[in-house]
């Protein structure tokens, strides 16, 4: 009689139960790795072709500046261990900016001609929103930022961002792999991670906040409300990237979900179900900036894509936590 009751055990039995190290090392060389290390090739190329020219309509300076904040993008939800030392990842991305910091910060710089723009090494000390892509942005895509005053200090500004990008990306890739993929791999009792369930728990955090967040801010945002849409409030909507993020930001994670939900068929076809309805619905839309959310026949499909990705949310906390026993806890973009 014991026999049968085994064989039921181990079928209720929890992934994490089963096999944490090999998900945890499949996760490491597969997901995590290959996307650090492509965003710091990426944000290096960057940093060279802004050095050759600083022209913010050169062609060849924004091919360079979408490639590496593709690479950032992917690699996003990944927000633990070296993404969070000294503010690494903000320093990349300082958005959303609800009360218009960077343009500020930008125009302060530029206007006093400020020497720390001129010093690559002494640039982490500006403020965190003058630093990054999204910075970037305004000084490549914004009319404000591109006329012919204070020409000189904008380029040198623009390839003393660029340096810093670099730099920041190669701190984190090497985070990664002298120190926390280790740490992520052999959990201890003095660790950041004490147990192989924990760090489990860390990797599924980070699915499922990266999840809230492309619906909640990515989407929710430039929805606003029926009465009041705000498509200006899209990320990145000046260089026409807004779709692209939630793109590629999905496309992420499914391959973090899936990886996570190997060994249960059912659960991995689900969530590969999912991930591919939010995509198709993405497609479909053919608005690069979300500027339909401001007529009600396009902002619906805006919504159901959506209420699609929430889905794909709900499915991760209520059925892949399970399956892997661990579970969220509170909001994850909470943070720790």
């Amino acid at each position: 009689m014991r026999r049968p009751l085994l064989i039921v055990f181990a079928v209720l039995m929890p992934l994490t139960a089963m096999a944490d190290e090999t998900v945890v090392a499949r996760i490491l060389d597969a997901h995590i790795l290959p996307r650090f290390e492509e965003l710091a090739e990426q944000s290096a190329r960057l940093s060279k072709v802004a050095q050759e020219t600083c022209a913010p309509d050169a062609p060849n300076l924004r091919t360079a500046y979408n490639a590496a904040f593709d690479a950032w993008v992917s690699a996003s939800h990944l927000r633990l261990g070296p993404t969070e030392v000294d503010d690494r990842a903000f320093a990349l991305a300082f958005w959303p900016d609800a009360r218009s910091a960077t343009p500020r910060a930008l125009s302060a710089l530029i206007a006093s001609q400020d020497p720390i723009g001129a010093s690559p090494a002494d640039y982490a000390q500006v403020s965190i929103a003058a630093r990054g892509f999204y910075a970037l942005e305004f000084l490549l895509y914004d009319p404000a930022f591109s006329g012919t005053e204070n020409e000189m200090y904008r380029c040198t500004l623009i390839r003393t961002i660029t340096k810093d990008i670099k730099g920041t990306t190669s701190a984190i890739l090497d985070g990664w792999k002298t120190d926390f993929a280790d740490r992520l791999m052999h959990p201890s009792a003095t660790s950041i991670y004490r147990s192989d369930v924990e760090v489990l728990q860390a990797l599924f955090k980070a699915l499922a906040a990266g999840l809230q967040f492309t619906a909640e801010t990515r989407l929710g945002r430039p929805l606003g409300t029926f009465d009041r849409p705000r498509p200006t409030r899209a990320e990145v909507w000046r260089s026409g990237r807004s779709a692209r993020h939630v793109g590629l930001s999905l496309e992420a994670l499914r391959d973090l979900a899936l990886h996570l939900s190997q060994g249960s068929d059912a659960l991995n076809s689900g969530i590969d179900t999912g991930f591919d309805q939010a995509l198709t619905r993405l497609a479909a839309l053919d608005d690069p900036i979300f500027a339909g959310v401001s007529a009600p026949q396009s902002r619906l499909k805006i919504e159901v894509l959506q209420q699609s990705i929430e889905a794909i949310h709900a499915l991760v906390l209520n059925k892949l936590g399970p399956t892997l026993g661990v579970a969220v806890g509170f909001n994850a973009l909470d943070g720790d």
